[in-house]
């Protein structure tokens, strides 16, 4: 059997695939930007480890397994995909970005950088002895826009900080505990209203794009934090630029951006407004996922189900099932 790696994702984050693997594959790395080598690697190739997918991509006969190293599909076109093939996706990245959330919301009511810095020059604002005060999670309201593993896995820790949690879900469900209240996706402009923080982690789609825009940021209180670990365009740009601007909220926690690095270099502003000159805004860089443990973890899933295809086995974490049987070449 054999795999295809883009060179691109042959960075390390792939490298422990190999030594999870119990069935015999061989594996090769192609340059995708080489249109020759990319043609003659599909053509006989039974698996592909790549995020994208679109039409362009040259035939591929025997693929059977398309699968993602991380767990969006915005760049996969569907229909492009062989139908021979299946598509899967990983995740693994719920505690890491369930800790993120935890721990940008505590820095945002206490602000250790900022009592660390004056003790550092001396001064002691923000003691017992002079004040002012700093907040407490605790009681605060959670509202989680997109309930799924991410957000079951905030869930679970805001709870034992002791904060009320309510969650808006495109799946309807019944609570599980971690939660006060589980509403449709019909509920989000009452839940805005109730919440001291929003976290947004739900998949982007047409349907989901700049859900959260003027209209809906004006519901949110004016004290209130919008956290987005999903993908920045859940949040229209502008809009939520000028709330935090503004003030019309109390400021924004962002992790995923509307503008990305290209492959030569590390350095691109993450937005076309200065969201950098505000100081209500956190800023990361896509990185709350981005943890020691999070591609050991992948890796191990990715690899079950290479071994799941050759033993023709159940595949886990199907996005779309093969929908026709894959060429067999004679």
């Amino acid at each position: 059997m054999k795999l295809l790696i883009k060179k691109t994702d042959d960075d390390g984050r792939l490298a422990k695939v190999p030594q999870f693997l119990t069935t015999d594959w061989t594996i090769d790395v192609v340059d995708e930007h080489d249109t020759q080598a990319l043609t003659s690697g599909l053509a006989s190739a039974d698996a592909m480890i790549s995020m994208e997918w679109s039409q362009a991509m040259p035939a591929a006969p025997r693929l059977r397994l398309l699968h993602l190293p991380g767990a969006g599909t915005d760049a996969v076109d569907f229909e492009a995909v062989p139908p021979a093939a299946a598509v899967c996706n990983v995740f693994e990245h719920e505690t890491g970005i369930a800790e993120y959330v935890l721990a940008t919301m505590l820095q945002w009511v206490i602000g250790l950088p900022r009592l660390e810095d004056s003790l550092r020059n001396g001064h002691w604002s923000g003691s017992h002895l002079f004040g002012p005060v700093h907040g407490e999670l605790f009681g605060k309201t959670l509202g989680i826009v997109g309930y799924g593993r991410i957000g079951r896995e905030v869930a679970k820790r805001a709870q034992a900080f002791g904060m009320r949690t309510l969650a808006c879900s495109q799946t309807a469900r019944d609570g599980d505990g971690f939660v006060d209240t589980v509403e449709p996706m019909s509920g989000l402009d009452t839940t805005l209203a109730q919440c001291d923080f929003v976290l947004l982690c739900m998949p982007l789609t047409k349907a989901t794009e700049s859900i959260i825009d003027d209209r809906r940021l004006s519901l949110m209180r004016k004290s209130a934090v919008i956290i987005n670990v999903a993908r920045g365009p859940l949040i229209d740009e502008a809009a939520l630029y000028a709330a935090c601007r503004e003030r019309k909220i109390g400021g924004a926690i962002i992790d995923t951006w509307y503008r990305y690095p290209q492959e030569a270099s590390e350095h691109c502003q993450p937005s076309r407004f200065p969201f950098e000159e505000l100081d209500n805004v956190i800023m990361t860089p896509h990185a709350s996922a981005w943890t020691d443990c999070l591609a050991p973890r992948r890796n191990r899933v990715i690899a079950e189900n290479l071994d799941r295809l050759v033993r023709g086995e159940p595949l886990i974490n199907v996005v779309r099932e093969s929908i026709a049987p894959a060429h067999t070449a004679h």
